[in-house]
């Protein structure tokens, strides 16, 4: 989308991977299918990728592990405060995550405003538009 960046964590196409395996064994998509939803991330020049062991990341993540049970979660939340103004997931749980203060203090996000939106919450532009946020 023109003016936002889009960005990706590594390790969240790692889950998209386990996610993508889950379903082919329960019958639901065909191996080329995740195959190829994966590698079209991968290849697209727009959607940048961030590295989940970026020292800064782990920082926050690991600050992060005391108050959230999910590790993985950890390393989103701590790449998108890391690099992002905001992050989209359908996660419910990483959304009720940044009503709490205690997790919001340790994350540290580089946006005092950071938050998490499902894609149906996604702030409109002034113009009207859904804004995609990195």
């Amino acid at each position: 989308m023109r003016g936002y960046n889009i960005s990706i964590c590594t390790i969240t196409i790692f889950e998209l991977a386990a996610k993508g395996a889950k379903f082919i064994s329960e019958g639901k998509l065909g191996d080329n299918q995740v195959r190829e939803g994966i590698q079209a991330i991968l290849s697209d020049e727009n959607i940048n990728q961030v590295a989940f062991q970026d020292p800064i990341i782990l920082t926050r993540a690991m600050n992060l592990r005391s108050t959230v049970n999910d590790f993985i979660d950890c390393l989103i939340l701590g790449a998108a405060a890391t690099t992002a103004e905001a992050l989209v997931s359908e996660d419910e749980e990483l959304q009720e995550m940044m009503l709490q203060d205690e997790i919001r203090a340790k994350l540290k996000p580089i946006n005092p405003d950071f938050n998490i939106y499902s894609s149906r919450t996604v702030p409109l532009s002034s113009r009207g538009e859904r804004k995609i946020l990195p």
